[in-house]
């Protein structure tokens, strides 16, 4: 018989870098599951993931738990792709950089599996939105 679920929880993370303190501790916490547990169990698994990294929490009444990572968000690919720190605070007037056709397609690939895209081009136009909604100018 499948266990009970009884709460969901979506955090994002630092790759390697959990520790029960806020704000994995604040959201775990009244859940009632083992946060030291959590968080040794995520370390381990993105070990050898760099950036954020968004976890989908399930708690089931037994208090234990099971976790499912997802990729990177695209906004940190994209900053990371182009080497800045934000993106802008006035799109479209102000622009932060610029991105090629192939930058888009190594990012949609990396995003493929979470996007709502049949092929890599649709991928890569989701992709090329968010570039645009952070001010980042699409070349291709």
């Amino acid at each position: 018989m499948a266990k009970k679920v009884s709460k969901k929880i979506k955090l994002v993370i630092a790759a390697g870098k959990a520790t029960p303190a806020p704000p994995v501790g604040t959201a775990l916490g009244p859940a009632g599951i083992n946060i030291g547990e959590f968080v040794k169990q995520f370390n381990d698994a993105t070990r050898e993931m760099d950036g954020l990294v968004p976890a989908d929490i399930t708690v089931y009444e037994d208090r234990s738990f099971d976790f499912v990572l997802k990729t990177p968000p695209a906004s940190s690919l994209i900053k990371k792709v182009l080497g800045i720190e934000k993106g802008a605070g006035k799109t479209p007037s102000q622009k932060v950089g610029t991105i090629t056709r192939k930058q888009l397609e190594e990012i949609a690939q990396i995003k493929m599996v979470d996007l709502s895209a049949n092929d890599l081009d649709t991928a890569v136009d989701i992709i090329a939105g968010q570039c645009r909604s952070m001010g980042v100018e699409v070349k291709g």
